[in-house]
Formats: C-alpha cells, structure tokens, sequence
C-alpha cells in the first residue's frame, strides 16, 4: 500500500514536522455536490483550513495511486470528470490494481488519511444505518472503519436520510466516542438538533485536542466522531426536512435505487423538493466542520509536539 500512496510535497513536510494537516474526501465532489457547487465548496473547504491555521489534504485515487493532497489542477479535473467511481474500503484493492481514478468516500479517506498519518479529517455528514436496515441489512462502511480506524472526524452528525437512533446505538456499541462539539445532541445534518441526546461535550479546539491524546494514550485504535450543528442562521427546520425525505425515500423505492447510488439520489432530490434549501445548508456545515477541524488539528499539533 505504500508504495501507492503518493502525499503531496507540502502535506509530506507538513506532516514530517509536525504541523496540522486536515483530510478532506473527495466523494462529496463528484457524488455530493452538483457543479459548479462541487468545485467551489472543495475549494472553499480547502481555504477554511488554510486561514484557520492547517494544511489541506484532499484524497483521492489517481489511476490507482492512492493521492493525498490533490493538487489544484488535479480538483479541478476531478470536479469536472463524469463517471468517476465512489470507493470505500472493499473497493480500493479492485480500483487500485485496475489503475482507475475514484472518490473515496468516508470510510475509504479515514484508511488512506491514517495510512499518512494524518489524524484529523472534515466531512459533511457519516454514513451509518439505512431506514429499513432491519430488511435490507444496508449499514454504511463508515461505522465499522470509524470503529478500527485512529482518526477524529469533525461532521455534521449523519445524514439525516439515515436511521440515526440506530446509527447511534451501531457507534455506541462499536466503541466510538460521539462528542457534541458545542452542542448536547446529535445534529440530523441539515437539522441543528435531532433531539437525540449525546454523552460528552465539548466547547473549544483544546478540550477537542486533549480528548484525542486521551483516548489514543489509553491504546484505543478507534476514531473519534465530533458532531458540529450546521452554523448559526443555516439549519433547516426538522419537520419540513422530515417530509422531504419521506418523499425522496418513497421516491427511490419506487425507482428501485439501491446500494451506493441511494445517497447520491437521496441528497439530488431534497435539493430540488427544498428548492435549494438543502443544498446551501450542505455547502455552509461543509465548509464551517472545515475551519472547525482545522482548529482541533492546530490544537492537537500543539500538544503532541511540546
């Protein structure tokens, strides 16, 4: 693996000397967002945490190197590319050896990110348990690598077409710590506030910080997820984002989607049933969990390194 894994010159030294570095996906570019809103949030995400003080590094697999730390031609070919492939763990082998280019989603960065030894990682919102798991069984790759994996993850909580009551328990039972980063409850993504209460909390970079060195001291290999509410003024309110969903799920049974096609499908058409509502709120808690994880990174360097 690692003679695929190619770290961009700056993040290599970055990393090298210390100093913080913050992963970044890549699927949110080609199956997250529509353009020209890829392309600009990615770039946005990447400016949040250079003016907060880090490194950005996003990854993702360029003719089956594993890349880390896309440089800027490179995103923008990749925002501008159709049918590149979404990758988690079970798919990086295959994409790999077939030297094809693919987003990597959650549970396929947190690997890649942690092979580099990066430690902080910003996304949108986790995958976890799908509405009707129970049937289907349909549980995201994300849950167990958060549970095997040593990387905080700074997101929104899941995304709210999950099931997040159960997505908690998997987390819970799977070891993971779930801290509210300024909140005493689990976001629903575009939702401030799912009601679903959390056990730890913290306020500022430094407590997120000392939490990491913590936890890792105490020899767990596991990540550790932060939930950050969508910022101020930009969450939507929970009954109408409830509705929405109810019909974008109604909608994808009915159009027999399945498998790693249903988010992607899920996220288009709240998007076009809120009249872009959903959209714009996906692209601010982005690039707010963005600045955010660039902080606890900053924090973190700081004790790691005294």
């Amino acid at each position: 693996m690692d003679k695929a894994l190619f770290i961009r010159e700056d993040v290599a030294a970055a990393l090298q000397e210390g100093r913080p570095v913050v992963a970044l996906e890549s699927t949110l570019i080609v199956h997250g967002l529509p353009r020209p809103q890829n392309l600009e949030t990615a770039r946005a995400m990447e400016a949040a945490v250079c003016e907060a003080g880090a490194l950005p590094a996003t990854i993702a697999i360029i003719e089956g190197r594993l890349v880390v730390g896309l440089s800027s031609e490179q995103l923008t070919a990749f925002a501008a590319t159709d049918a590149i492939v979404k990758v988690s763990r079970a798919d990086l082998a295959a994409v790999m050896a077939a030297h094809q280019t693919g987003a990597t989603t959650v549970a396929a960065t947190m690997l890649i990110a942690a092979r580099a030894g990066i430690r902080t990682f910003a996304t949108g919102g986790i995958g976890g348990v799908h509405r009707g798991a129970e049937l289907t069984f349909d549980i995201s790759a994300d849950l167990p690598e958060i549970a095997r994996t040593p990387v905080a993850i700074v997101c929104a909580g899941a995304k709210a077409i999950l099931d997040l009551p159960r997505t908690l328990e998997i987390l819970e039972t799977l070891g993971v710590p779930v801290v509210g980063y300024g909140t005493n409850y689990f976001p629903a993504f575009y939702v401030e506030d799912s009601g679903l209460p959390l056990q730890s909390r913290v306020d500022a970079p430094a407590d997120a910080a000392r939490l990491m060195q913590t936890h890792w001291e105490m020899g767990f290999t596991s990540g550790i997820v932060f939930c950050n509410p969508p910022p101020s003024g930009s969450g939507l309110r929970k009954q109408e984002v409830d509705a929405w969903i109810a019909h974008a799920l109604q909608a994808a049974t009915a159009a027999g989607i399945r498998g790693k096609s249903v988010t992607p499908y899920l996220l288009d058409y709240l998007a076009k049933a809120s009249g872009g509502q959903t959209l714009e709120t996906n692209v601010a808690l982005l690039v707010n969990n963005a600045r955010v994880a660039a902080q606890i990174a900053k924090a973190y360097s700081a004790i790691v390194t005294e």
